[in-house]
């Protein structure tokens, strides 16, 4: 379904983000996040300096504008030991080189929401992290009042594990944040209490189930004494 404040019928294509994009991807950022990031965030970015970024662009855009940003996503791949979320992860520390992709920012021009670009962009880090042997999960953070996107994440299959309090500082203010994590290439989280005690309790019915139904098989086999 098109877009109503779209005059035409988007082409959207994907591709990664390239120096031309830097003024672009500067102003979306402003627009889009109430957080201010530095220079240096920019040029790693579109200089691919320790950071994977997809852009959409929509190829049937009028007046010259095919190739501009119309959406981004950026990430960096990080060790598991050094995340805050290695207690998320069952671990093995034998293997020290295990990683996690961090989703760092995702955006998409207001005009074209809606039409599945910011699932098309997570779903490029996705397959990309499942693509290195040694990556375990996917991660984010987003602020507790962006609703869409937490249901977009949970939608994606993406768990929400952990809120964290005061996360965010914007404008004096502090603002809770949730952590969405997508597992990958095997990667799961170590049991709660909760899921040991259930699955104990599962274990428990199953196995009186079963003693249950050889009892009756063993009375209905063994010999009827006459009254």
């Amino acid at each position: 379904m098109v877009n109503r404040k779209i005059s035409h019928r988007p082409t959207i294509c994907y591709r990664p983000i390239q120096p031309s994009d830097l003024e672009v991807l500067e102003r979306l950022h402003a627009d889009i996040f109430p957080i201010r990031y530095e220079e240096e965030f920019f040029q790693s970015v579109v200089h691919a300096r320790d950071i994977v970024s997809w852009a959409a662009v929509d190829r049937s855009r009028p007046n010259g504008h095919s190739d501009e940003l119309i959406g981004f996503v950026t990430a960096r791949i990080v060790l598991a030991k050094e995340t805050e979320i290695g207690d998320l992860l069952i671990y093995n520390p034998l293997k020290p080189d295990q990683t996690l992709v961090y989703i760092l920012t995702l955006g998409v021009v207001e005009t074209y929401r809606n039409l599945g670009i910011a699932r098309s962009l997570i779903r490029q880090v996705v397959k990309y992290a499942s693509s290195i042997p040694t990556c375990h999960a996917v991660y984010l953070h987003v602020i507790s009042y962006n609703i869409p996107a937490i249901h977009l994440y949970k939608k994606m299959s993406f768990k929400c594990i952990r809120r964290l309090q005061g996360f965010y500082l914007i404008n004096g203010q502090h603002y809770d944040a949730f952590l969405f994590v997508y597992y990958v290439n095997g990667g799961c989280s170590p049991c709660s209490p909760l899921e040991l005690l259930v699955a104990a309790v599962s274990c428990m019915t199953s196995s009186l189930k079963t003693v249950a139904a050889r009892l009756r098989k063993n009375e209905e086999e063994s010999p009827k004494l006459p009254k």
